[in-house]
């Protein structure tokens, strides 16, 4: 929009009459074909949200987790459980949601 806007400035101000009209139609298909490679960039990716966005995070066992204790990812407290056990501290990656319990694996 900025584009048209400044080629509409030239247009009327500094540029003689078929020039003018030039940098309007030049302008107005720049800022078209920018808006529409913007809208999509922003569709190419698909947001990824919920539990399953937890899937291959790391975090840190808050409790041992022989098998079931609590984890903490990004700032925040689950529940998790881990087949082959690990204590308090130790890093882990989460394999899978099963629920609201995070399947984990040491890191």
């Amino acid at each position: 929009m900025v584009l048209v806007l400044i080629a509409l400035s030239l247009a009327i101000f500094v540029l003689p009459s078929p020039w003018g009209l030039a940098a309007v139609v030049v302008a107005a298909v720049l800022d078209i074909a920018e808006t529409g490679l913007f809208i999509w960039w922003s569709k190419r990716r698909k947001a990824t949200v919920g539990v399953d966005a937890l899937v291959g995070k790391v975090g840190v066992a808050s409790s041992g987790l022989w098998p079931r204790g609590q984890v903490k990812i990004r700032g925040e407290l689950w529940q998790a459980s881990c087949a082959g056990g690990c204590n308090a501290g130790t890093q882990v990656v989460v394999r899978a949601v099963e629920g609201l319990v995070l399947v984990v694996d040491p890191a």
